[in-house]
């Protein structure tokens, strides 16, 4: 980059800053949220508070303060930001991808650490957890919003909730409705999305699901092999029938001999819907091919069918690994389409990756709830400048295509194009369009 272009995305950079102007009370506080930014987008190894103060010499403790104890809403700055996105990279039929990342963490002190799985470190660790939605199109991809997952032992733990500065109207929230209040502040907001994917953690909760619905948005989630269902509607004995223990169900339940609820692994032992080929994706070795069937589902909720879904049992070819997917969209959705969404989470792992690697996320020293929840916020803006000075440059490739021959995707050819939502192709939805982790 030669010093041209760095004086253009010295601009830019300015200008993105200055968006957010008006969420920040005074002239020193939005001073510092430049030098917050200039500092994460900067070239420092070490991108906590002191580095970066130091770096554009300024006393350490008014950058700590301005993440403490300075007036600035930095819920507002997410609202800023998410009609940035939607009004620069909004998109129809977005994706928005939900996940959580891990910081490994010395102490007790920090709000929420606690030992749990921490995925930095793969294994059961003492960090702290944040869940976050991503938002993808064609050419862009950003975080979107985020929060922080507070264990119950915090919730149920005053003084350590008063020292940390958590207030008292913070309430223990599960990660799949945190996750959930994500996806609804951003409808409510406006933002244009059309789909939500999320693992296996988030897609085995039935409330999630159904409140994804509930938000008139479609979905795709992975889910354990353990799930049950039924892949044709039990008969229902209603509610008000009088049973033969003499007393009357408040709830109808399934007719006494219809066959159990099974879990997807052991749906099909033999025949079955057949199996179709499809390309998921191009790698460095070369495409990877999944086999995959696909039925309706109804999911086993409290003892009794659940909404009409479509499963997906997707089986990798080389390796075998399996994958099960539940898919609420309209019927006429194409396979495609639904595993272009299923496999769209690598986006936000790239997301939790350029963070990490190039704007400091888990470079935090803060300790308070306050200043933990700012930091995520001002992460979430450098990593949105970052996207959108790369959207560009980035490679574009297929990401899902059937594949030709005996076993291909329905009536594929080699020239074949999935649909994806009201009649948009796949080809020009579904890329693999990889960020271009550029540093400053």
């Amino acid at each position: 980059m030669d010093v041209r272009e760095l004086r253009r995305v010295r601009r830019a950079l300015n200008r993105f800053v200055s968006k957010f102007a008006h969420c920040i009370k005074t002239k020193r506080s939005r001073a510092h949220l430049r030098t917050y930014v200039t500092g994460q987008l900067g070239s420092l190894e070490r991108k906590s508070v002191e580095p970066i103060a130091l770096d554009a010499s300024v006393a350490p403790r008014t950058l700590q303060q301005f993440l403490s104890a300075h007036r600035w809403d930095e819920e507002a700055v997410g609202r800023r930001l998410r009609a940035w996105v939607t009004r620069k990279h909004g998109y129809p039929n977005a994706i928005g991808v939900i996940d959580e990342t891990s910081f490994a963490k010395k102490g007790t002190k920090t709000a929420g650490v606690q030992r749990q799985y921490c995925g930095t470190t793969g294994k059961t660790d003492n960090c702290v957890v944040t869940v976050h939605l991503g938002y993808v199109t064609p050419d862009f991809h950003a975080l979107l919003d985020g929060d922080l997952y507070l264990p119950a032992s915090w919730i149920e733990d005053r003084a350590r909730r008063r020292e940390a500065g958590i207030p008292a109207e913070v309430v223990f929230k599960p990660k799949w409705q945190i996750a959930l209040e994500l996806v609804q502040r951003s409808c409510a907001e406006g933002v244009p999305l059309r789909w939500i994917t999320a693992d296996e953690g988030y897609g085995r909760a039935g409330e999630f699901r159904d409140g994804v619905a509930a938000a008139g948005l479609w979905y795709v989630v992975e889910i354990p092999s353990n799930l049950t269902g039924w892949t044709r509607a039990p008969r229902m004995e209603p509610a008000g029938t009088v049973v033969a223990s003499g007393r009357t169900l408040k709830h109808g339940r399934v007719v006494k001999g219809e066959r159990s609820a099974r879990p997807v692994s052991d749906l099909w032992h033999r025949g079955g819907p057949s199996w179709q080929l499809y390309q998921v994706k191009e790698t460095e070795k070369g495409p990877v091919v999944w086999e995959v069937r696909a039925t309706r589902f109804f999911p086993h909720r409290d003892d009794v069918p659940g909404a009409e879904v479509v499963l997906l049992v997707a089986r990798e070819v080389l390796t075998g690994e399996r994958k099960y997917f539940l898919a609420h969209a309209p019927t006429e959705t194409a396979v495609a389409e639904i595993l272009c969404v299923a496999f769209s989470r690598w986006h936000i792992e790239r997301l939790f990756e350029d963070g990490k690697g190039e704007v400091g996320f888990d470079h935090f020293e803060v300790r308070k709830y306050r200043s933990l929840r700012r930091h995520l916020v001002l992460t979430q803006l450098s990593l949105g400048f970052l996207a959108d000075q790369t959207s560009e440059l980035r490679e574009k490739k297929l990401v899902v295509e059937p594949v030709s021959g005996p076993q291909g995707g329905r009536g594929a050819t080699g020239h074949h194009v999935a649909e994806i939502g009201h009649g948009a192709p796949l080809a020009a939805d579904c890329r693999e369009d990889r960020v271009l982790a550029a540093s400053s």
